[in-house]
């Protein structure tokens, strides 16, 4: 099985509830990008479950936003996929209702990566009668995102892992390729290294 969901991140530094929901979200970001790319694997599981209580905070400080609700879901993907095996099966879902409620509230939210967050779930996911996972719905939302951030690194990396689950190796290097020559990102240099280190290793396999 493969959990492994890294989606957008930033590493600027601020604190919860430092002021105003901008702040507030990065200091969930940076705590995200600093163990998802800096921290041993054995050290991943307990700080992600530690930051999925300072997404639920995050969450109930701004209940009528839908960007909290994003990165409650990548949270909980990502802790699903350090935790990993049947036990993670309640992290995803819990992941896909927060990125659902978040689309309801605002589909463009931090350009469409609700979208892709949910696209990345639903082929990464197990199918059933494990999981909820369904290749029609991962083309749907994946290609969502890219409609609403057609040049953006993460949109385009997961849609090319997509193709690559599908056996659809060129169309997937094309994707790639976009998503390797992206925008740098202000202020997300970690996010962005990390980005392009898997994505040239799939590259390389391809």
């Amino acid at each position: 099985m493969k959990w492994m969901i890294l989606l957008l991140a930033s590493i600027i530094a601020a604190p919860v509830w430092a002021g105003g929901l901008d702040s507030d979200l990065a200091g969930i970001q940076a705590r995200w990008a600093e163990i998802q790319y800096q921290l041993p694997e054995d050290k991943k599981e307990k700080a992600f479950e530690d930051l999925t209580n300072q997404a639920q905070a995050l969450v109930d400080a701004y209940p009528d936003r839908a960007e909290p609700l994003i990165w409650q879901g990548i949270v909980l993907s990502t802790y699903a996929g350090a935790k990993g095996g049947l036990g993670a099966l309640g992290l995803v879902k819990d992941a896909r209702k927060s990125l659902e409620k978040a689309l309801d509230i605002d589909p463009a939210a931090l350009e469409g990566s609700a979208y892709t967050s949910l696209g990345s779930l639903y082929y990464k996911v197990p199918g059933w009668p494990l999981g909820f996972g369904d290749d029609d719905k991962a083309r749907k939302y994946l290609l969502k995102a890219l409609e609403l951030n057609p040049d953006g690194i993460d949109p385009n990396y997961f849609y090319g892992d997509f193709l690559i689950e599908q056996d659809q190796p060129e169309r997937a290097r094309e994707y790639l390729h976009k998503a390797l020559n992206a925008p740098e990102r202000p202020n997300r240099p970690l996010a962005d290294a990390g980005r392009r280190k898997e994505i040239r290793s799939k590259l390389e396999v391809l």
